[in-house]
């Protein structure tokens, strides 16, 4: 009876370490697919730039220099080195929204420039604003009402580049802002 006893505690220990680990191998798998809610991103761009869009004056990288990236907005990101496309003026926005296609909220979405806004108006929103997108960066996201999280007037990038992970080059990638670029060595 003893050895009965042992025995099946002995399997009943397997049993809960092996369920114990399965379950947090699906919480990893989680937080690696929701990497920044920017999942569902369109990477690559068409190019087209939203009305109104005004060049950059004085950038501090120039169109068709180099950069590294130094944020990871998407896997393959960080650390990839990209082609410096487009520098624009304008008011970058952070902003959370409930996507228009359903599902979990996002939030902290960066980035969305004033342009991207229907009806902001000339004048730069402010944390806590509303706002209507009237972008398509991800699934969902065109038409969403959004919270405006952060706002900033800067210089913002579009690029090109190949991402450290080994996946397909992005072209016209919007947006990277300057902080997110640092000098190739």
């Amino acid at each position: 009876m003893k050895l009965k006893g042992k025995f099946l505690m002995v399997m009943i220990s397997v049993t809960t370490a092996l369920f114990l680990t399965a379950c947090s191998g699906d919480v990893e798998k989680k937080s690696e697919t929701d990497h920044s809610s920017h999942a569902n991103m369109d990477h690559s761009g068409s190019g087209e730039l939203p009305e109104g869009l005004k060049d950059a004056e004085n950038s501090t990288y120039k169109v068709g220099s180099m950069a590294i990236i130094t944020e990871d907005h998407m896997p393959g990101m960080d650390g990839a080195e990209a082609t410096i496309v487009g520098a624009y003026d304008t008011v970058v926005y952070s902003l959370s929204y409930d996507p228009t296609t359903g599902g979990e909220r996002v939030e902290n979405h960066k980035w969305v420039i004033h342009e991207e806004l229907l009806d902001a108006g000339d004048d730069p929103l402010k944390p806590g604003d509303e706002a209507t997108i009237n972008t398509d960066h991800m699934k969902g996201m065109k038409g969403a009402k959004a919270t405006i999280d952060t706002a900033e007037e800067m210089t913002v990038y579009m690029v090109d580049f190949n991402p450290t992970d080994g996946s397909e080059k992005v072209t016209n990638h919007q947006w990277v802002t300057e902080s997110e670029l640092s000098p190739v060595k």
